[in-house]
């Protein structure tokens, strides 16, 4: 396993026919103490992981938040929302069948965001996403991508899977912006942006 750095540039994913990307995060207490502090722990916080499959410079369809299969065949699946970060292992999961995205799909931005308002960054710890190839059936982590945690931002463009010709090509974005909580306009603005 490596962890991957936009420095790194674009992956081919020659071979990989099912993508997995999973993002992971912890609930923390923050800078509070005593009960508040226990009462934020056991509340977490909402982070979310939403893949925007784009046709060239338009996003098209949103996997995440309330749509786990956007584009209806199972191409393009989202796990499900999970509300605290709670757990072991990834909190939540896009996976990517590359042979069945429709052919007028170029590219795929999954972008990390603190979406609903209340929800911050700063209110998780370890944020991490997982990059895993899920070819015949097994899933093997291949990468993880780190956030830079000193951003006071609530999104991250965490990567972004582009088709090239017949085969597609994984590029880290890893870079934060701020998005007005709760407006999907702004979310996909900020996709298409990167």
């Amino acid at each position: 396993m490596i962890t991957l750095t936009k420095e790194d540039g674009p992956a081919d994913l020659d071979g990989v026919t099912h993508l997995e990307i999973g993002a992971s995060w912890d609930p923390t207490v923050g800078s509070s103490g005593g009960i508040i502090g226990k009462l934020r722990q056991k509340a977490g916080t909402d982070l979310d992981l939403i893949a925007i499959a784009m046709q060239g410079q338009d996003p098209v369809r949103l996997a995440g938040l309330d749509s786990t299969d956007p584009l209806g065949n199972g191409s393009l699946v989202h796990s499900g929302d999970n509300q605290t970060g709670k757990g072991e292992g990834d909190d939540e999961t896009v996976t990517v069948d590359l042979a069945k995205i429709p052919a007028n799909i170029t590219s795929i931005v999954f972008v990390a965001a603190a979406y609903k308002k209340g929800s911050s960054f700063q209110k998780a710890r370890n944020i991490a996403f997982k990059v895993y190839d899920a070819t015949g059936g097994s899933t093997q982590q291949v990468a993880e991508i780190w956030p830079n945690l000193l951003s006071d931002h609530n999104s991250c463009a965490v990567a972004k899977a582009v088709r090239d010709g017949a085969s597609w090509k994984l590029q880290v974005i890893n870079e934060t912006g701020k998005i007005k909580q709760g407006d999907e306009k702004e979310l996909m603005k900020f996709a298409v942006r990167k």
